[in-house]
Parts: C-alpha cells; structure tokens; sequence
C-alpha cells in the first residue's frame, strides 16, 4: 500500500538521466518521498525517439577541463568501474591516436582514467603523430536500462507511458507539494513551459557488429576530429552481449535525421579496419546499423531549481539564470554525477 503522506516526485523522461536521478533519490531518501516516471518511451523501448538506447556508453574524454563536469565525470566513472562485478560494466583498455605529439600537462583527465600512459612512437600508427593509452568503461545500455527499470520497480518506482506536453500537466500528475524533475533531453526544446531554445541535436550513426577479437577502445578525440561532414572515429566493446562492438561514428550538430545514411556507414567502415585490421577478417559479422539524436545544450547543461508559478506564464529562458559549463551530448559518461547534483536540489525545498 503506497503512503499518501510521502511527497511524490515526478520525473519527466526515462533515459539514463532520469532513471539515475530516481536510483539517488530512492537510495538517499527511501522513506520521504514517492515516485513516478512519466515517459513516452521506457528502457525496453528500441526507439529512436530518445538517445539512451543507441549512446556510445562509454568513458572518453570531450572538450577542454571544466571542474563541473569534472566532478559528474570523475563520480560516475568511479560508479561505473565499481559496477563491472554485475555484469552490466567491463573495464577496457583504451587508445586515444592524435594529430600531433602529446602534451601532457593538457591531459586533464589522466587522473580520472585508470592506467593513464603516453604510447611510445612506435605504438602510434600513421599518419596519427601521438597517442595515449588508459583504462576505461563501457556499458550496453540495451542491457543497463532495463536493469536500471527492474531496479527502480523494486524500490516501489512506478512507470507511467504518457507524452506530456505541458509541464502543467507534470505539476498535476506530481499533486499538491509535489516535484518535477525535468529530464527529458531535446524534449526540454518543446515542453510548454520551458521550451529551452538553447538545446540542439548532435546526430551519431554507428554500426554495431561481432568482432570477438576486438578487445579494446580505439578513437580520435571525438570532439576535436570531427571533419566539416561530422564523421569521426570510435570503436567500443560492448560487456554483453560477448563479442559485441560499436563501430562510430558521427557527430553532427543540429541534424534531426534518423534515416541510415550508407555512405557514411561505408566510411565509418573505411576508417574502423584501418584503425584496427583484426575488424576486417571473416569473423566479424555486422549486426545493425544505427542512428541517435544525442541532446546536446548551448552552454552547458542546466541543473538548478526552478520555482514555477501554474498555470506556466509564457517567458523567455533569457531571463532566466543559468549554470553554464561546456558540456554536451554525454548523458552516461556524467550520469550518476549529474543526478547527485540534481538531487542535492532537494534539500532546497
């Protein structure tokens, strides 16, 4: 029997983000509140109309050091390396190749990896002039979701399928007292009554495949080796299914196709077998081809509390205050981090 007296919170999105938030909030506070995921799609869903099931999932560096984002990723990937003993994580080698020699001292995250070293310039292929080595995570988040699903139903974590429109209709779903979290990625650019003109896609196509030899991550920095066309560089072992590898990728702003473009799988292809020869032997079987919008936001993610008077009044985000940093499009590697921030706004109200 559910308590009344419980404060109930509503979350609007069941992506890695809003299924983390619920994890923290039923672990820190199992006793004072109630809550609901209210969602259009849910973690078994393969749906192309959010990004969770299709991410990379990984751990790899984006952009310059910013201490916010530092701190998310710096929990999550401890969260992460912890985690491999369920199954749902395996911790991997990884190689980072770049244009021109490494410096050091610009490494921020050499402390956050595990194993951190500079390759030697024999280990470095052409034409790339430097390269890095560390261990990381990955995971599978067509088997992560529904485990974060299964989880949460067991701390009492009720799923609602519904589109909300309104976050009006979000306040009347929480109740009187209640709380709303708002996760729910490029849906926070049409939710009336936030309508953030600041959130864009970022178009990745991947290909996954079975390539049992294929044992560790190999990439270009994902965010500085894009070409003028979007295409980069990644492969990812999956922990499960065994054998399993994504092959990336794009990264391509402000494009909402969902379609499969083959010519860019051709040059995804092109670029993974000449990164890693073992890809290009009879026993790598291609599995799917993919395509995901990742949410991504002008500034920065934005996690702060919002008092809102309801019905919404039509205003301008311009006029709100925002928290800025420089991140975008990485919902797993910062998850746990990001929901722990997004909880602590609770002891606020």
């Amino acid at each position: 029997m559910i308590r009344q007296d419980k404060r109930h919170v509503v979350i609007l999105g069941a992506g890695v983000i809003g299924l983390t938030i619920a994890h923290v909030i039923t672990t820190r506070h199992p006793s004072s509140f109630r809550v609901t995921i209210v969602a259009r799609d849910l973690p078994e869903d393969i749906s192309q109309a959010f990004a969770s099931p299709w991410a990379g999932a990984n751990w790899a560096p984006r952009g310059p050091y910013d201490p916010r984002i530092y701190k998310m990723e710096y929990t999550t990937f401890n969260k992460f390396w912890n985690m491999g003993a369920l199954g749902l994580t395996c911790n991997v080698p990884s190689r980072i190749y770049f244009t021109k020699e490494v410096d050091v001292k610009t490494i921020w995250y050499k402390n956050l990896v595990r194993n951190f070293r500079v390759l030697s310039p024999e280990e470095v292929p052409c034409p790339f002039k430097g390269g890095i080595s560390y261990s990381t995570i990955t995971v599978n988040p067509q088997k992560y979701l529904p485990w974060l699903k299964a989880d949460l139903t067991s701390r009492g974590v009720l799923f609602v399928r519904q589109q909300i429109h309104n976050i009006d209709d979000a306040a009347e779903l929480a109740g009187p007292n209640g709380i709303v979290f708002n996760a729910t990625g490029l849906g926070a650019r049409s939710l009336i009554g936030v309508e953030d003109p600041k959130v864009y896609p970022v178009r990745g196509q991947t290909i996954t495949v079975l390539a049992p030899d294929v044992k560790q991550c190999v990439a270009w920095p994902v965010l500085e080796s894009p070409a003028p066309n979007g295409d980069t560089a990644y492969m990812i072992p999956r922990p499960a299914p065994h054998g399993h590898v994504l092959l990336g990728g794009t990264y391509q702003e402000d494009n909402w196709d969902t379609s499969i473009d083959f010519n860019i799988a051709r040059r995804i292809w092109k670029r993974a077998t000449e990164l890693v020869p073992a890809l290009n032997t009879e026993k790598t079987k291609i599995i799917s081809h993919n395509v995901g919008l990742r949410p991504a936001r002008k500034g920065g993610p934005r996690i702060e509390l919002e008092w809102l008077k309801l019905p919404v009044v039509k205003q301008s985000l311009e006029d709100i205050r925002l928290k800025t940093s420089t991140y975008s499009g990485s919902g797993y590697q910062c998850s746990w981090g990001a929901a722990e921030e997004a909880v602590e706004l609770l002891s606020e109200l």
